[in-house]
């Protein structure tokens, strides 16, 4: 080997070994400027009683938010760190640092606001129609007028049945309301979107829902107002899941649609 070849060589290694000490005191940094809870991991609260959003099997946390946070970590550069944390108390755990994130199916209200810096929501959803899928008559919320619409009792979908209608029947829970859509004992019923498509995927009932939505609900990624680098670096995460595909995979995995199509 000729002594131009071997200082190249030296000169590539040095190269490399620069990268690498760049790289690695990038990743602490990085780290460091998110002000992470635990070096190197995204641990991101959840109650973990929401199926099919967030729930346990054989001991272990799984569903739609657990897969959107693990995707996130991993395009963040850190270890996914999926906890459960009471709902009631879940935003004084992440001002208390339990956690850095709560990526639980939290609604964006501006209360909330106050106390927490929210990130693009990372799917949408809000008050729904449902009707019988053998239904032909009802193809928008106009077509309600005089209709009988099934709630939830003390539920804000009272407030929006009244709207259209006074011949409303109310129930102790969704799922009863949409199992008398068949029967024809209500034309349709509102309800939130999501509880509806899960009805769709694992009761197996036949409905159809009426877009679009009667008024919608963004859910977000909420952070500690203290730490801006990491709710940008979530959003450019969540930013390019959308744009790869990544995302509408995760959603038709577990909801057979898109949840940010409103």
């Amino acid at each position: 080997m000729n002594k131009n070849v071997k200082l190249l060589t030296v000169l590539v290694l040095c190269l490399l070994l620069v990268v690498a000490a760049c790289s690695s005191n990038d990743s602490q940094e990085k780290d460091t400027e998110m002000e992470l809870v635990k070096e190197g991991k995204l641990t991101f609260a959840m109650s973990g009683l929401y199926k099919p959003l967030n729930y346990k099997e054989n001991n272990e946390l799984v569903g739609f938010d657990v897969e959107i946070g693990t995707e996130i970590a991993k395009r963040i550069g850190l270890e996914p760190n999926p906890v459960t944390n009471p709902w009631e108390t879940i935003i004084q755990g992440l001002k208390g640092k339990k956690y850095d994130a709560i990526i639980g199916s939290m609604a964006a209200t501006e209360e909330r606001a106050k106390q927490v810096d929210f990130t693009e929501p990372y799917y949408i959803s809000g008050a729904q129609i449902f009707i019988d899928e053998s239904n032909d008559s009802i193809k928008s919320k106009e077509d309600l007028n005089g209709k009988r619409i099934g709630v939830v009792q003390a539920s804000t979908y009272l407030e929006d049945a009244k709207g259209f209608t006074e011949d409303i029947k109310s129930y102790p829970s969704d799922i009863y309301a949409l199992q008398d859509l068949a029967p024809g004992r209500v034309d349709a019923v509102i309800t939130d979107k999501i509880v509806g498509i899960t009805a769709m995927q694992e009761s197996n009932m036949k409905l159809k829902a009426i877009s679009p939505m009667i008024r919608t609900e963004n859910i977000n990624i909420a952070v500690n107002k203290d730490n801006p680098d990491l709710l940008k670096a979530i959003n450019e995460a969540l930013a390019s899941m959308i744009e790869d595909g990544t995302y509408e995979e995760i959603s038709n995995k577990w909801f057979g649609v898109n949840l940010l199509e409103e």
